[in-house]
């Protein structure tokens, strides 16, 4: 009698619950080429496939976010991982692509750039609240929106709110890390400037190999999101090469050009800065507070002695 029910509801319908739940009638519909070139179907998938992969990562992020602010590192932890995974196939997708030549391209952008303007997903909204998260916060890319106010509202608020590097901080202050109130308690809109006591902090959690084991994990998962992170505008950037050359693209102003100064955006900064000094001895009252700036003394006391 179940199945009789069953397959009842499925004829009601006229769709199959796999087709029900994953919208599929609706899916492919959404691509809708405006050119005649045989591979601008792929272009769109591509994209269409990194837009849903970074709404995802979204998602991850508030989800441990939530998780870091009721000192659930654990599950917090578990999250991430997820975000580490989901970029292996926005990684592997460029593979897709790989076809394409300027001629290619230029004979899609002919038709795309009269009927749509052009653009870059760098400055999708789905991009750049992805990005926001991790907290490279740059406010003057809100001005692209303008045309969209719900989506200049959305990152607006993103923009003003904790980055997940935030949240972490804000997580190992009240685990007991020295990390100080000034960086807590700095404007979050401002774009983030590393600190050295920061730096500090993470020297300390990475002091030894049994040193803060979870938080080394912790310390290590947001380094592989940040290199997936990196892989995608590596990526984005050589494809740019391959298929636009040095062009004026974007504002004017040369795609390649334009794409080069986003590959110093790395997340996380002192988590990474802090490597250049952990396994190093803390020999000096500058070393222990600040281990860049120590360098930096005994380069110039090395200068001033030659």
């Amino acid at each position: 009698m179940s199945e009789t029910i069953h397959t009842h509801e499925h004829t009601s319908s006229g769709k199959t619950p796999y087709s029900q739940w994953l919208q599929t009638d609706v899916l492919h519909t959404l691509q809708r080429p405006v050119s005649d070139h045989p591979g601008e179907h792929a272009w769109i998938v591509h994209a269409q496939v990194s837009e849903l992969y970074w709404m995802l990562i979204i998602k991850e992020i508030q989800t441990a976010q939530a998780c870091l602010r009721a000192n659930d590192l654990l599950q917090a932890q578990r999250t991430l991982l997820r975000v580490v995974a989901h970029h292996a196939p926005l990684d592997a997708i460029w593979r897709s692509l790989a076809w394409m030549t300027p001629n290619d391209l230029l004979a899609m952008l002919s038709r795309v750039g009269p009927t749509y303007g052009k653009d870059t997903a760098l400055q999708g909204w789905t991009y750049r609240h992805m990005v926001y998260l991790l907290g490279i916060k740059q406010a003057e890319h809100l001005q692209h929106f303008e045309p969209q106010p719900q989506r200049w509202a959305q990152l607006d608020k993103a923009l003003g709110e904790p980055s997940l590097y935030d949240d972490v901080l804000a997580y190992l202050a009240r685990i007991g890390m020295e990390v100080p109130p000034a960086v807590l308690e700095r404007d979050l809109r401002a774009p983030y400037t590393p600190s050295g006591a920061v730096e500090q902090v993470w020297r300390g959690i990475y002091a030894g190999p049994d040193t803060h084991p979870e938080l080394q994990r912790l310390g290590e998962t947001l380094a592989d999101i940040a290199e997936g992170f990196m892989q995608w505008k590596h990526r984005h950037l050589m494809a740019t090469r391959r298929t636009f050359g040095a062009r004026p693209a974007y504002f004017g102003t040369e795609g390649v050009a334009w794409l080069r100064p986003t590959m110093e955006e790395i997340p996380f900064p002192e988590l990474w800065s802090a490597r250049t000094f952990i396994g190093d001895p803390q020999s000096s009252p500058v070393a222990a507070v600040c281990p860049h700036l120590a360098r930096q003394a005994a380069e110039g006391a090395a200068t001033r002695v030659a």
